[in-house]
């Protein structure tokens, strides 16, 4: 018979092979035809330090093509480079069948602490400017400055926030055995600056972003039972929350940041339950004979979803967070788990199983219509990006495991892979203030 851990880490269906690096690549794997073609011209560099390799345009470039909304053209056919609305020449970026083009430069800041990144974004066809800000970073803010940019661009022509300037956590391992050691990584969501937040020789599980994506709650073994911490993502900083007998996993900040929803298993059957944060006081959501587990809250606040095998197989569950009966919200497939909710509350994401295969798949919560998003055979971690647009999720191609996103819509998938090895539990952060 299975031990409480052994049960704990196969419910959570996590699988995991060795790991060498933590840095992630890009790659489209599916595009959109209807993507809107974009000029970014190279910003003139005007600030006093050395111009870096790795230019803001070439960044906002990537971003704007990642989402698949947009197919930036390529620098060598960038034939003129204006820095003014005055010595654009229209004509040509009609020609080059241009719809939209950006220009601009980087300046020091006033303040003599940062860059001044100055754009201005206008529509080929009518001449309007479209845009025209400026957006101040730090000296080492400056990637993070183009993300904004890609993200105030992506607002203007498409009406929904973009989310280039979040972050995204996952967790990695290496080895085997007595050699294997599990890291908890942060990085931009492009994949850049991967930063390990905490390391440990046993299993990692389940991280979850605070509403302010200030802090991260996670599933540690390192001292042989599951216990559930928060850290400070800044600081490291971190308290232990939960490491009674059993369970203690599946932690989920509510929207407000004021409660935790958890599972626990100290009175013998996995339960959910929400956990005050200022008082430490918890009370139990659910009471049930069957297997409670991976609770996430509506954006309102007002419900938690969860799995549950309570019909026989695991599906999808709401109960109110105040208390009170729970209802079935998933039924089509044999197996729906691991619930993501749309920041607008109207659709969740899932992994979806039928026989040997899980894909994800999204149901909208009115109609209870479900679509198959992805063609893998073992998807599974959706992660709603913070507008909504894209789905993280980990899946494995032979026996490696990667990230991958796909659109809302299922019309663009893009791949973000390890130089070697594998990762799995994504979870997309919140948009970063």
């Amino acid at each position: 018979m299975m031990n409480k851990r052994n049960l704990f880490l196969a419910l959570l269906l996590l699988v995991f092979s060795p790991l060498t690096q933590a840095k992630l690549e890009i790659e489209i794997i599916q595009g959109n035809a209807s993507a809107l073609p974009i000029a970014i011209i190279p910003l003139q560099w005007r600030a006093s330090d050395p111009r870096p390799e790795t230019g803001v345009a070439d960044v906002v470039s990537s971003d704007l093509y990642r989402s698949g909304l947009f197919a930036p053209l390529e620098e060598r056919d960038l034939v003129d480079r204006p820095v003014d609305s005055e010595s654009i020449r229209w004509g040509t970026w009609r020609l080059l069948q241009a719809d939209y083009l950006v220009i601009g430069h980087v300046n020091d800041a006033p303040d003599g602490n940062g860059y001044d990144i100055v754009y201005q974004l206008f529509d080929v066809h009518t001449q309007e400017r479209l845009l025209s800000q400026i957006t101040t970073v730090g000296y080492g803010d400056l990637r993070f400055g183009a993300h904004r940019v890609a993200d105030a661009i992506y607002e203007k022509l498409t009406g929904v926030p973009g989310a280039f300037s979040t972050r995204i956590a996952y967790i990695s391992a290496r080895g085997d055995g007595d050699d294997a050691n599990y890291q908890l990584y942060v990085a931009d969501a492009d994949g850049f600056n991967p930063q390990a937040i905490v390391g440990s020789p046993e299993p990692l599980l389940s991280p979850s972003w605070s509403p302010d994506g200030s802090q991260l709650a996670y599933v540690s073994f390192e001292k042989g039972n599951s216990a559930i911490y928060i850290q400070d993502v800044a600081t490291g900083q971190r308290e232990l929350i939960s490491s009674g007998k059993g369970i203690n996993g599946a932690p989920a900040f509510s929207p407000d940041g004021r409660s935790l929803a958890l599972t626990l298993s100290y009175t013998g059957n996995p339960e959910i339950y929400i956990r005050d944060m200022a008082s430490g006081q918890k009370r139990q959501l659910t009471q049930h004979w069957s297997i409670d587990t991976e609770p996430v809250w509506s954006p309102d606040g007002d419900w938690i979803y969860f799995t549950s095998d309570r019909g026989g197989r695991p599906q999808i569950y709401k109960a109110p967070a105040s208390g009170g009966k729970a209802v079935r919200i998933t039924r089509e497939g044999e197996y729906n788990a691991r619930a993501s909710i749309s920041p607008d509350g109207g659709r969740i994401a899932v992994a979806h199983g039928r026989g040997n295969e899980y894909r994800i798949a999204v149901q909208d919560l009115e109609t209870g219509r479900m679509r198959i998003l992805t063609p893998g055979v073992l998807d599974e971690s959706p992660s709603f990006a913070p507008n909504g647009s894209m789905i993280l999720y980990a899946t494995r191609e032979g026996d490696r495991g990667v990230l991958s996103a796909v659109s809302a819509d299922g019309n663009v998938r893009q791949r973000l892979i390890l130089t070697e090895g594998d990762v799995r539990e994504p979870a997309w952060s919140p948009v970063i203030r």
